[in-house]
């Protein structure tokens, strides 16, 4: 699996530009190409994309994990570039979008929306995360973590061991929770970035637009 961080509060990769929001590319042998999220600003999503080396036809599955501009903010503007994408939205998602010849799909519960690739479902009434599962564990994609990290993590823990977390932290602080991971990537709304990386230096990497992990 290939995760490739397109948009973020940070830059990893110079050239690239920075803005409050996030975006993620995740990508895998045999599985569909995912875009996680689409930040706040379509043009800026659309010219990071560009520098990345990434385009828009390629992209399978929109996962939008809740309804914040600084996470859908893009997506109208990706749409007039990919109208064949299935779009994975959460029942508190609010669409003005003509949605003509566009695929909403709303995912209400825990449930597997291709080949090793789950949703926990609208969690707490706010937001949905992606596991993505991998032959060291599932990896979980969160957008900005407004539910409680313990019922996130309990519910993606049904998907199989959890390996890596990878997207917005917002406020999080009961740190012990990720003891068992082997992977942290805090990005986006993270607040506590520099205690995340004091208590776990061999697990955290950091992100920002450009990072690319590879797992």
């Amino acid at each position: 699996m290939k995760a490739t961080i397109v948009y973020d509060n940070t830059v990893y990769k110079k050239g690239l530009k920075a803005d409050w929001g996030f975006s993620c590319l995740v990508e895998g042998e045999g599985a569909p190409t995912i875009l996680f999220d689409t930040g706040t600003n379509g043009r800026i999503l659309l010219s990071n994309m560009k520098k990345l080396s990434i385009h828009p036809s390629t992209i399978d599955v929109i996962f939008i994990s809740h309804y914040h501009l600084d996470h859908t903010g893009g997506l109208a503007v990706f749409l007039n570039e990919n109208t064949r994408a299935k779009v994975y939205v959460p029942p508190s998602f609010h669409s003005s979008l003509d949605s003509s010849g566009i695929t909403l799909k709303v995912v209400r519960g825990p449930v597997e929306i291709s080949n090793n690739i789950y949703s926990t479902g609208e969690l707490e009434g706010i937001e949905q995360s992606m596991a993505v599962l991998t032959g060291k564990g599932a990896v979980l994609f969160v957008g900005c973590s407004h539910p409680s990290m313990k019922t996130i993590l309990s519910t993606a823990s049904q998907f199989g061991p959890l390996y890596a977390v990878i997207g917005g932290l917002h406020g999080f602080r009961d740190y012990k929770l990720f003891k068992d991971l082997s992977l942290i990537c805090p990005t986006h709304c993270t607040q506590h970035k520099a205690e995340l990386k004091r208590l776990y230096p061999e697990e955290y990497i950091e992100g920002g637009a450009g990072r690319v992990i590879e797992i």
